[in-house]
């Protein structure tokens, strides 16, 4: 019993240290050496993994940077400090860069959307999208919330018909502009904290623009009239050159660009910095602020 019970227990010792040298061995054998900046730039990475940079996640960016030469200022949850860093650690110096955010090329309210339709299929975007006749404007925002479920930092939302992005929250990663059917958000770099957008998608003649909306652009011209090589017309829609804009430039021309405006689909979103928080510091605001109860669906204009 002894000599079958010290012999099971010598197999099993040298099973064990033949494992253990073919282990050893595999391991020597088949190693595949890390780059040490890989793992560096892992490590300062948010760990998000949004895919804001377009990769899969923050350690196929690492590996990207490093083995493909991907720009180390693609990641907008770290933003530029984050860049710093990478670019140290790659030995690169970069150039000024701007973290991109999303703007939302649509102002219309539930009651500015015209020729509107009861729908009550699957209640998505890309469904609504498939069908004619949801809503007059084919080019608009048709505020299902497709952005707002694609979103994983709650930064987006559809009030009153109308989608709204919180910067403050918005780490720019793009998914609410991936997942748009109309391709009405568009992510453009934040040259500011605060940055002018023209709300509006419809390419359609400013009469046609009128019949389905009555926030839409007009196709007026009057935006690149007075704001030459910052606005420009895509079909009959004007456009924001982002590639112009400056800042400084813009602010100069918009004031009498906003006064001539028609319809005022241009409008200034992010955040307020502190000339514009010192400028309404004296504004009395009321005591008591009372809920009137009134949800979104009561200002609903629905025809049909």
């Amino acid at each position: 019993m002894m000599m079958t019970i010290g012999l099971a227990a010598g197999v099993m010792l040298a099973l064990a240290l033949f494992m253990t040298t073919i282990l050893g061995w595999a391991n020597k054998a088949l190693h595949v050496e890390v780059d040490v900046r890989i793992e560096k730039i892992n490590e300062a990475l948010p760990g998000a993994n949004c895919g804001g940079c377009g990769f899969i996640g923050c350690g196929d960016y690492a590996e990207a940077v490093v083995e493909a030469g991907a720009a180390v200022t693609l990641c907008p949850v770290g933003g530029s400090a984050l860049a710093d860093e990478i670019a140290g650690i790659m030995g690169v110096t970069i150039e000024e860069s701007y973290p991109y955010r999303p703007v939302v090329h649509c102002v219309a309210h539930y009651s500015d959307k015209l020729g509107k339709h009861h729908y009550d299929s699957e209640t998505t975007c890309t469904a609504a999208n498939l069908v004619g006749g949801v809503q007059g404007c084919t080019y608009g925002c048709l505020a299902f919330g497709d952005c707002v479920t694609s979103c994983k930092f709650d930064a987006i939302h559809v009030v009153d018909g109308k989608v709204e992005v919180d910067y403050d929250k918005c780490v720019g990663c793009g998914a609410c502009d991936t997942i748009c059917p109309r391709n009405v958000i568009h992510m453009v770099p934040f040259k500011a904290s605060k940055m002018w957008v023209v709300a509006c998608s419809n390419a359609d003649f400013g009469k046609d623009v009128k019949a389905v909306c009555k926030a839409g652009c007009m196709g007026c011209k009057l935006c690149e009239k007075f704001a030459e090589g910052i606005f420009e017309m895509e079909g009959h829609v004007a456009k924001i050159n982002y590639e112009n804009y400056e800042p400084e430039t813009v602010e100069e021309a918009m004031e009498l660009v906003i006064k001539k405006c028609p319809t005022k689909a241009i409008v200034e979103v992010g955040n307020p910095t502190e000339a514009d928080l010192e400028a309404v510091k004296d504004e009395e605001l009321p005591s008591v602020i009372t809920a009137d109860f009134e949800t979104t669906v009561d200002k609903t204009e629905w025809q049909g």
